[in-house]
């Protein structure tokens, strides 16, 4: 072909006013493609952003960073998708058969779930996990037989730390159940023993005086004194609870078993303990008994 040919045919395609409205008609379409994709993007985001704010306030504030962070996920998540949608479509524009492609990415990613089952299952419950806000870093939780505070959540793994200091690494694929301790307020439960001689009402007196007075960051409310919980032969028992914090019950416990010891011993209220009896016959028959 001989130069003044191919100039021939090029003028002629540039003068191909039907091969210009084709060009313009795709080129709108792209262009259409890409502002809808990018409108779309914005409408998940600030939808995302109203949802993680609602949530936000509901919420501790020790757990405002985690609920960004899934906010995060989930835009990132909106923008590929969107994304790799659009640029399906502009390709479709360009003539480029999109079968193949997909049909090729179909059996990749079937291929990595037949050969990574259990990944794929963890990497999911993970997701959850944050997305459903189960349990978050410094949560004390238990699952199966492991029971502790949350160090890390991972996509794969948990690990979670008990209070002995072992570090129990969790397959999020095994998590089926949790029991999370620290999300409301826990009660702690103080049983209190006296002796059978002593005088009830004054117990359950000093006891309520000593709560009133009683004071700690950690407690809701004053500890209320419920009265007599049960009577053996040789004492009754008091209990008490009290509101608290999430999962510092036992160290309310605690305290006030301090606490409320000191008070009974000020007060002179004596605590169960064994006692002897023992018989003693006088001289002239008689049976004096003693302790």
């Amino acid at each position: 072909m001989s130069i003044n040919e191919g100039y021939d045919r090029t003028v002629t395609w540039l003068t191909d006013n039907s091969w210009w409205e084709a060009f313009g008609s795709s080129a709108l379409r792209v262009i259409m493609f890409l502002v809808i994709g990018r409108l779309v993007v914005w409408a998940i985001h600030k939808t995302i952003d109203r949802v993680i704010l609602e949530r936000e306030s509901k919420r501790a504030a020790s757990h405002t960073r985690r609920m960004t962070t899934v906010g995060k996920l989930m835009k990132n998540v909106a923008s590929y998708v969107v994304y790799f949608i659009t640029i399906m479509l502009v390709l479709s524009e360009f003539g480029i058969n999109l079968g193949p492609l997909l049909a090729g990415a179909g059996v990749l990613g079937l291929a990595i779930g037949f050969g990574a089952q259990s990944l794929v299952k963890d990497i999911i419950t993970g997701f959850f996990i944050v997305l459903e806000d189960q349990f978050a870093v410094g949560d004390v939780i238990q699952t199966g037989q492991f029971k502790g505070t949350v160090e890390v959540i991972g996509l794969r793994t948990t690990r979670i730390q008990s209070w002995t200091g072992e570090v129990h690494i969790v397959p999020n694929g095994m998590i089926n159940e949790v029991t999370n301790f620290s999300i409301n307020n826990s009660i702690a439960v103080i049983d209190i023993s006296i002796a059978f001689e002593e005088e009830v009402d004054r117990a359950l007196e000093v006891i309520r005086h000593t709560m009133i007075a009683m004071q700690d960051e950690n407690l809701i409310n004053a500890p209320e004194v419920l009265g007599i919980q049960t009577i053996a032969p040789t004492g009754v028992t008091i209990r008490v609870i009290a509101e608290c914090r999430p999962n510092t019950h036992p160290v309310i416990a605690r305290k006030l078993n301090m606490v409320i010891k000191k008070a009974l011993d000020a007060n002179g209220i004596e605590i169960p303990y064994p006692r002897m009896v023992t018989y003693h016959r006088n001289e002239k028959g008689g049976v004096k008994d003693g302790a």
